[in-house]
């Protein structure tokens, strides 16, 4: 088994959990996207918030406030991505934005179903299904990333002339649990640029899709 076969579960940095046949919402980041001082902030006040959890819940602590830690930490970074007031924003160019477009639609069909995603300046969200191979199991969530950063990655810098890493390595993913969450999470997604004020409404924006069932 190499780094990129399906897991239902790793971890690096953050957890990853792929339970077979899940919905996953991902969103993935520009390279210095986030200065390490915030970054590392964020995570302080996620770990003091997890001691008090520890100091005053029963043990284990219950799952949904794990949960909603999780949501709180990415609702943080996600406000600071949203606010692009650091770090690049090669994704503003219709050409770089473009790549990573083609690179969502490539895939669908092939190794994940494609349900929502949305390219922002510094970042992308997207939701989808890793489908199952014909040999037995699932394409692995790693893998899939892993496949979609490297291509991108290569044409963006391309364009930019430069070299290096383009994308933060690690991304976030959460398995959606049901339909009323999968609802939220793409109204999440589609309205990303109405919030960041770049549009008035989702449609206007070029780089968003919402997939017709």
């Amino acid at each position: 088994m190499n780094q990129y076969d399906y897991k239902p579960a790793y971890e690096r940095n953050l957890p990853h959990i792929q339970p077979p046949g899940a919905t996953l919402f991902v969103t993935f980041r520009l390279a210095g996207s986030i200065p390490r001082v915030v970054l590392e902030q964020f995570k302080r006040e996620a770990e003091e918030r997890e001691k008090a959890m520890k100091l005053t819940a029963v043990s284990p602590t219950p799952s949904y406030l794990i949960y909603q830690e999780q949501k709180r930490y990415f609702g943080q970074v996600d406000a600071y991505l949203d606010l692009a007031a650091s770090g690049p924003q090669w994704l503003c160019r219709p050409e770089i934005a473009e790549i990573v477009v083609e690179a969502m639609h490539f895939r669908d069909g092939e190794v994940f179903d494609l349900d929502v995603f949305c390219v922002m300046s510094n970042h992308v969200h997207v939701v989808f299904r890793p489908l199952e191979k014909e040999d037995g199991g699932y394409y692995a969530l790693q893998k899939i990333m892993h496949s979609l950063k490297r291509h991108t990655a290569r044409g963006a810098n391309k364009i930019l002339k430069r070299k290096g890493a383009f994308w933060q390595h690690e991304s976030y993913d959460h398995v959606v649990r049901d339909r009323q969450e999968w609802e939220r999470i793409v109204a999440y997604v589609l309205n990303n640029p109405v919030k960041a004020r770049l549009v008035e409404n989702w449609e206007d924006w070029p780089y968003t899709l919402l997939k017709e069932a």
